[in-house]
């Protein structure tokens, strides 16, 4: 089962980074409540721990602890990004799930402009991928369960995804996967 973490150390992040072989990316995304903190998944977290003593760990989670929905229109695969890095970005925005939002109930590219780094909706592709996709990540499951009303009204699934989201806000989802 694969992994989410929680770490420190920037500068060993970074000094890794430039080391990493060609063609492979090591994705940080930094907490964006917590200065010095970064979420990454395992893949990135393998290839930062090939360069020398792994990096410390502050937390661990299983990635299945963040939800995805991709819902019924989901398009352009080939430049979806990796969910262990999406999964990341979402906590490093303290979030609980996120939902594909590209495209609208009428089939139209959704366009937003997000306000700040902290914005729920926000753009992520897999690097160097054609078609950029549009998600919106969610910090509460009453949250969730609203959009997804809203969004995808004439889903049952959708409703069901936000309703049996694991976790009822980032706290709670924490709290679940601290060691004791």
């Amino acid at each position: 089962m694969s992994r989410l973490y929680l770490v420190g150390d920037g500068e060993t992040i970074a000094r890794r980074r430039a080391t990493a072989p060609a063609g492979t990316v090591i994705e940080a995304w930094p907490d964006l409540y917590t200065r010095g903190l970064y979420w990454l998944g395992e893949e990135s977290r393998r290839l930062l721990d090939v360069e020398g003593e792994p990096v410390v760990e502050h937390l661990s989670l299983p990635a299945d602890a963040v939800a995805v929905y991709y819902g019924p229109r989901l398009t352009d695969l080939d430049s979806l990004p990796p969910e262990d890095s999406l999964k990341a970005r979402v906590l490093s925005a303290h979030g609980i799930a996120a939902a594909w939002i590209t495209l609208d109930r009428f089939g139209q590219r959704v366009s937003h402009t997000p306000a700040s780094p902290t914005d729920p909706v926000f753009h992520l592709r897999r690097r160097g991928g054609g078609a950029g996709h549009l998600w919106r990540l969610f910090r509460t499951r009453p949250e969730a369960v609203i959009f997804m009303d809203e969004t995808y009204g004439e889903d049952p699934e959708a409703r069901e995804w936000a309703e049996s989201l694991a976790a009822e806000d980032f706290d709670d989802l924490l709290r679940r996967h601290r060691a004791p």
